[in-house]
């Protein structure tokens, strides 16, 4: 089949490290880490203590009063950020087919907070059920997307993709492959993520993947390094506008990037670990390069899945370096959770942003917190000196999530 070019057209960020893309952006180039001791609520119990929340965010800003009730935060970060993205695509909306523009995104876990919020009022009241109409609407994960299409009156595709912390990359996918069907000639994709409860928390701490590293929550976020010891709760969202390049064309829009290729695998391995050597994960990434119709040398930069847990840092690098070979050396890989922590489902949304603007500006962002390098690990270039100066023409962006769900989206400059 002859499909379509699909490329992007618009930029919206929500994170712990700026509250726009180039709030972000201008962090991430500078190595800031987001993360400092939970303010929304007590962790004094806890085993980790600190989050990467999101600074200085009102949502009585962006929505009147009487909506935002409505919606869960993880319905408010996608809101926000498609704000951002739909005015910095210069999108007139009533000029458009509203049939035509859809809207596919990516959540891990969805209302996480309003069902928490909402299961201890009901103990706390002993066990009266007195639950907010809204509680159900807030609660489920397609209300992410349904919220986005009700407000700009898009009444193409609208769904949302659960695949764990790979969930906005499979989302892109998605939304990329509707487009080139022509089932649609904008689709609004990405993904967002609320969940820096208690129970969020004690769960992960349960199951030992978080750092407890609580004198010191800056650096608490180490992939790749000798001590790293779990990961780093985060949230937000990240909204890309992807187009048909026919229709972007058509509308003098300015364009990012191509999405060009993609790869998406199983590990069939274990629940929550990702296999030793990474097998799957190489096939992820060769799948996209294939896809995109490239070579492995083509392939200059990689922003890794790079959690800073002990077993998933070194399967990833172990994968990259036996896909590359000696290629490996002229490949600059970072981790961006570094600094934004892991933002769950919607991780790959951000880290996609990241990508397409280090094509755009041709400079990578750096992978923070790296003192020792873990020895155990391949020697990849990780930019741990500092954001690298180079042109970006082909970058990979990698997302795997429990469940042994692989994805690699391929970005390209045009």
């Amino acid at each position: 089949m002859n499909l379509k070019k699909i490329v992007v057209t618009g930029l919206g960020a929500l994170t712990p490290i700026g509250n726009s893309v180039p709030d972000f952006w201008n962090a991430l180039l500078a190595g800031v880490s987001g993360a400092k001791p939970i303010t929304r609520f007590d962790p004094e119990n806890f085993k980790t203590k600190f989050a990467c929340e999101l600074k200085k965010f009102d949502i009585s800003d962006f929505l009147d009063n009487k909506e935002a009730k409505k919606m869960d935060a993880c319905a408010h970060y996608a809101t926000v950020a498609t704000m951002e993205a739909l005015q910095d695509s210069g999108l007139e909306v009533e000029k458009c087919n509203p049939e035509r523009i859809g809207v596919i995104l990516g959540t891990g876990i969805g209302g996480f907070y309003s069902s928490y919020e909402s299961t201890l009022a009901f103990l706390e009241n002993n066990l009266v059920p007195r639950f907010n109409p809204f509680f159900i609407p807030r609660v489920l994960a397609n209300l992410v997307s349904g919220y986005i299409s009700l407000q700009h009156g898009f009444k193409g595709p609208n769904y949302v993709v659960t695949s764990a912390c790979a969930s906005a990359a499979n989302a892109m996918i998605d939304a990329c492959q509707m487009l080139q069907l022509g089932k649609a000639d904008i689709i609004i994709s990405g993904g967002s993520e609320a969940c820096i409860a208690p129970s969020a928390l004690g769960g992960f701490n349960a199951m030992r993947a978080l750092s407890t590293r609580n004198d010191d929550p800056q650096t608490a976020s180490r992939p790749f390094d000798r001590d790293r010891d779990g990961f780093v709760m985060g949230e937000g969202a990240g909204i890309i506008i992807l187009e048909t390049h026919e229709h972007a064309i058509a509308r003098g829009a300015k364009i990012y990037a191509e999405l060009a290729g993609s790869g998406m695998t199983e590990d069939t391995y274990h629940v929550t670990a990702p296999h030793p050597e990474g097998k799957s994960a190489i096939i992820s990434m060769r799948l996209a390069v294939e896809d995109a119709g490239l070579k492995l040398t083509d392939v200059n930069h990689i922003n890794t899945h790079g959690t800073s847990t002990p077993l998933g840092d070194i399967s990833e690098a172990r994968a990259i370096a036996a896909l590359f070979g000696e290629h490996v050396r002229k490949v600059v890989v970072n981790s961006t959770k570094s600094m934004t922590g892991h933002l769950l489902g919607a991780a790959p949304a951000v880290e996609a942003i990241a990508v397409i603007k280090a094509i755009e500006q041709s400079i990578i962002p750096p992978t923070i917190n790296i003192f020792h390098k873990d020895e155990t690990i391949p020697d990849l270039n990780f930019a741990e000196q500092g954001a690298v100066n180079q042109s970006v023409d082909v970058a990979l962006s990698n997302s795997f999530g429990f469940g042994g769900h692989n994805v690699t989206l391929l970005f390209k400059k045009l």
